[in-house]
């Protein structure tokens, strides 16, 4: 199975390659417009040259089955449309674009090719956000918090904070129908957005700071007396009658801890079984994403 990588940046070479360089039966193909970042991760993943490319063209005349595709943001429109319009199924991290327009336009495009759409929500996947599907979850709280990093309302909101959104959306135990929109802006620049999620019986809060004392992400689901704590991704605490805390197993593999493995994977194996997988969940997160830039910029002076 031919598998092409486009872009070989620092996300890339953290998560996304360890994962696919170990596993067997893919012959992977590299492309990148950086030379030397070609020959070092390629020469790093024992690459034949055949394999390494520094334009899409070239990875197309490879004839990949599939393609993931890690490059920067502003450039997913016009490498996801041309591979869909290729009938390549894509793996793209999110978002798909910073625009809901080209969001919109690439689904469209995947559905009415029939080829496979997949954006890159590794959350869903992480283990422990997972296993709180089966906690109550009449309130749910997720903080995901940086330092020093106020940016404009666009880039914060689809470049980061629509992980919170889409994990609320995941954990939503039920119809989603109201939305409030809340934020500080100093500058031109958010320095904190609050977004609350609400439906029968349950409200969701997504909380980002990006004025906070330190970067961290907590994830709490609660109900029925029940607690249960979600620190880092990385260590769970349940709180019923008694503090219980749980981390990571020392040879659990930080790609495995945050899904990233487990979304890779489900769409190699679509992929090889022919199931044609759609992004139209993919594109409610984005559309909920937009809906917050246009409150937070309507209330901006």
């Amino acid at each position: 199975m031919k598998v092409g990588c486009i872009g070989l940046g620092d996300i890339a070479q953290k998560a996304y390659l360890p994962v696919l360089g170990a596993q067997p039966g893919l012959e992977l193909h590299f492309q990148t417009r950086t030379p030397a970042t070609l020959a070092r991760v390629g020469d790093a993943y024992r690459i034949p040259e055949a394999q390494r490319h520094t334009g899409l063209d070239s990875l197309l005349a490879a004839g990949p089955d599939a393609v993931l595709v890690h490059a920067p943001t502003a450039v997913h429109p016009e490498l996801v449309g041309r591979l869909l319009e290729a009938d390549v199924p894509v793996f793209v991290d999110k978002p798909l674009a910073r625009d809901l327009a080209d969001c919109e336009r690439l689904v469209r495009l995947a559905r009415d090719r029939g080829v496979s759409l997949s954006v890159g929500f590794n959350r869903r996947h992480a283990p422990d956000y997972a296993d709180c599907l089966a906690h109550p979850r009449d309130l749910i709280l997720l903080q995901k918090n940086r330092v020093g990093l106020a940016e404009d309302v666009r880039s914060m909101v689809f470049d980061d904070f629509i992980h919170v959104v889409d994990t609320l959306r995941f954990l939503a135990p039920g119809e989603i129908d109201d939305v409030d929109v809340r934020a500080r802006v100093a500058d031109g620049l958010v320095e904190h957005v609050v977004l609350r999620l609400a439906g029968d019986g349950f409200t969701a809060l997504g909380v980002m700071n990006r004025r906070n004392g330190s970067t961290e992400e907590i994830l709490e689901v609660s109900g029925q007396d029940g607690k249960r704590q979600v620190l880092d991704l990385a260590e769970v605490v349940d709180h019923q009658g008694r503090r219980a805390v749980r981390r990571r197993g020392d040879w659990v593999s930080v790609a495995r801890q945050r899904g990233i493995e487990q979304c890779v994977l489900a769409f190699l194996d679509a992929v090889r079984a022919g199931k044609t997988l759609d992004a139209e969940d993919a594109l409610r997160t984005h559309a909920l994403c937009e809906r917050i830039v246009n409150e937070v910029t309507a209330r901006t002076p």
